[in-house]
């Protein structure tokens, strides 16, 4: 088996993977433009000259300008906090589509609220619909990864997963241009600065009506014992009939992991919390989904989305459009990556792999970006034509080449692992944990990174890159490889009598066996299948031997 070979648990009728499985991903997927299209204009927006002369920046001094700006772009993240656990009730009760739904809406309200922002009425409905709109993009943060990896096959997870970031590089892109959009089209006026702000009704409304045409979880069904419904969505998505050999089995896995659950944990609202106070596994697992968001933060990549001017400032870039050219750049460089880590890399070659050679990669080229400012001190060697130096082309070099190291690497693949990585009853209580780390640390890099510019320099470079080199350290002792495994096998693989680096192989070898005395048993007990003259499955009958 080669190192790009997808990796199947078991025969796969070719018709699973089809467009029904891609749309209800996709869909879903849009939660993520909303968040990399914030994550992208903020900081450009809040930088530019029309905004700043209509709120009268220059009577605060460096430091309240600072606190300012990142109070703007870091209370969307506190909200985005907030409204990650909120999600476990939601989705519990609700399921996961009506939720997205849910907070859909609420991103829209907290979007418009800040349309409102002017002059006269000051900042107060700015903080406050980022406030909503955060709210609304954590708990989608929450579900998205949840539902989509739900209906996924094996194979495949880890690409359809891999949409929740293409959608958030794609709403990048369009966040990291429409500043550089506006300020050469727009003379400078509250229309131009406005504009951006607007954008984001896009996709969340895209989202919202999107949601009608898609399919709920069929394993949030089966949660909720809609056996009937479960069994009808599961063989649509698939794209195979009920008595299917396919869906039977994956039926029967399902039902068997599920009545597992209950007979041991439970179901209910409150039994998530239960075994994860008296089971230290579960504990365990927690922890180290939640800790791939702080290396992921710890990579420095929210210091660099949220105030990239700052960033390519530091490096000797001059000029506001300027700035927000390179700025551009940077947001191509992502997304053209993150679609070859989507359809080659992530199913293929694996998520320790990426973990571990992203990270090593990355910090080489941060070190080199460090080294240069602290060495050539550009902020002090200004090219009065706004030209870089030979030393400040190869520092750019670097920094695009974090770029590609850092994005089919630590960008989304935690986001793939935690969505994969728990049981049904406990899934969601994982990811809402996983989601609010991943804001709570994007809200101490959003809140602190300008004043970390000011103190530290060149050496903040040097901090994020030794945080990417104890990352890999991290991943090759504690996490094993998750590609082609079952969500119902998960227990198995993070057996603690496994050593992480071992586990996939080890589970893979037993899955295959239990295949094949699955089979067995089936054709021992004369379940037959009639064919029709293409040679589909047009009807199942399972007999018992008398």
């Amino acid at each position: 088996m080669g190192l790009l070979s997808l990796i199947e648990d078991r025969p796969t009728p070719r018709a699973v993977y089809n467009w029904r499985v891609y749309f209800c991903a996709a869909v879903a997927a849009f939660a993520a433009v909303m968040i990399g299209y914030d994550s992208a204009f903020i900081g450009g927006a809040i930088a530019l000259t029309s905004f700043q002369s209509e709120f009268n920046w220059s009577q605060y001094s460096r430091s309240q300008a600072d606190l300012i700006s990142a109070n703007i772009v870091s209370c969307y993240q506190a909200g985005a906090f907030f409204g990650a656990f909120f999600a476990y009730p939601v989705g519990h009760f609700w399921g996961r589509k009506q939720g997205l739904q849910v907070f859909s809406c609420v991103f829209i309200v907290g979007a418009a609220m800040m349309l409102g922002t002017n002059a006269r009425r000051g900042l107060g409905l700015l903080y406050g619909g980022r406030v909503l709109a955060g709210f609304g993009v954590g708990g989608a943060s929450n579900l998205t990864p949840i539902y989509i990896s739900e209906l996924a096959p094996p194979a495949i997870r880890g690409r359809l997963v891999g949409l929740y970031e293409l959608g958030w590089q794609a709403g990048g892109l369009v966040g990291f241009w429409i500043n550089y959009g506006v300020t050469e089209t727009i003379t400078p006026s509250h229309r131009q600065w406005i504009i951006p702000f607007a954008i984001q009704l896009i996709p969340a409304a895209l989202m919202f009506f999107g949601l009608f045409f898609i399919k709920e979880s069929p394993r949030w069904l089966f949660s909720q014992g809609k056996h009937d419904s479960a069994v009808q969505n599961l063989s649509w998505i698939r794209n195979l009939g009920a008595d299917d050999l396919y869906i039977v089995e994956e039926v029967d896995a399902i039902e068997t992991a599920l009545e597992h659950q209950r007979a041991t944990v439970g179901l209910g609202f409150w039994q998530p919390f239960k075994a994860l106070r008296k089971d230290s596994r579960i504990r365990y697992r927690f922890l180290l989904g939640g800790s791939l968001f702080f290396w992921q933060n710890a990579s420095g990549i929210n210091a660099i989305n949220y105030y990239s001017p700052t960033v390519f400032k530091s490096i000797g870039i001059t000029g506001t459009s300027t700035a927000l050219f390179t700025t551009g750049i940077f947001g191509c460089i992502k997304t053209v990556v993150t679609v070859i880590w989507l359809l080659l890399l992530i199913d293929r070659l694996g998520r320790r792999n990426l973990l571990i050679w992203g990270a090593i990669g990355g910090s080489v080229c941060l070190y080199y970006v460090g080294a240069y400012i602290k060495v050539a001190d550009p902020s002090k060697h200004v090219d009065k034509n706004g030209s870089l130096s030979g030393g400040g082309i190869s520092a750019m070099f670097f920094f695009y080449l974090w770029c590609t190291f850092y994005t089919p690497s630590w960008n989304g693949t935690p986001w793939v692992y935690n969505s994969e990585m728990f049981d049904q009853n406990v899934r969601i209580l994982a990811q809402a944990f996983a989601a609010a780390n991943n804001w709570f640390w994007n809200f101490l890099v959003a809140r602190f990174t300008p004043q970390m510019f000011t103190a530290m320099g060149y050496g903040v470079y040097f901090f994020f890159a030794s945080l990417m080199i104890f990352s890999s350290i991290y991943v090759w002792f504690l996490l094993p490889e998750t590609k082609g495994v079952p969500l119902e096998s998960m227990n198995r693989l993070f057996d603690r009598t496994l050593t992480p680096r071992k586990a996939h192989g080890i589970l893979l070898s037993e899955l295959q066996q239990k295949e094949a005395e699955f089979r067995h048993n089936i054709n021992s007990a004369n379940f037959h299948s009639e064919k029709d003259a293409s040679g589909a499955h047009e009807h199942i009958e399972y007999t018992k031997s008398v």
